[in-house]
């Protein structure tokens, strides 16, 4: 198993922006990619090539409402960046809990290899 501690991401409703007609992802979104990848970096993480297994925990960071899936686009996109696995098709079986608000915000993954 690899646990990792990522900064909170943007919510899908900031992760894309429209720009003379394309999708682009915005700043925020590239940005939380280079954050996620110089963690994942650091943590000389080795690419699963196998079907995955996530857990996540999320600590927002504040009490504002939000949806457990606004986050989940941005996350698995940063790690297949980052390197954590080759594409998020890997990601097999998915855990997620919202846990309190933690400022400014976290994210606990632990990953295994899916069986």
């Amino acid at each position: 198993m690899q646990e990792f501690e990522l900064p909170w991401p943007p919510s899908i409703n900031h992760y894309y922006r429209n720009v003379r007609g394309r999708t682009i992802i915005s700043r925020e979104g590239r940005e939380y990619r280079e954050r996620v990848g110089w963690i994942l970096r650091q943590a000389h993480v080795r690419q699963l090539l196998t079907n995955v297994h996530l857990r996540v925990e999320l600590y927002p960071p504040d009490k504002r409402r939000r949806d457990i899936d606004n986050v989940q686009k941005a996350l698995w996109d940063a790690l297949q960046d980052g390197g954590l696995y080759k594409d998020d098709s890997q990601i097999k079986c998915f855990e997620c809990r919202m846990r309190e608000p933690m400022p400014p915000g976290l994210v606990i993954i632990r990953v295994n290899a899916y069986e």
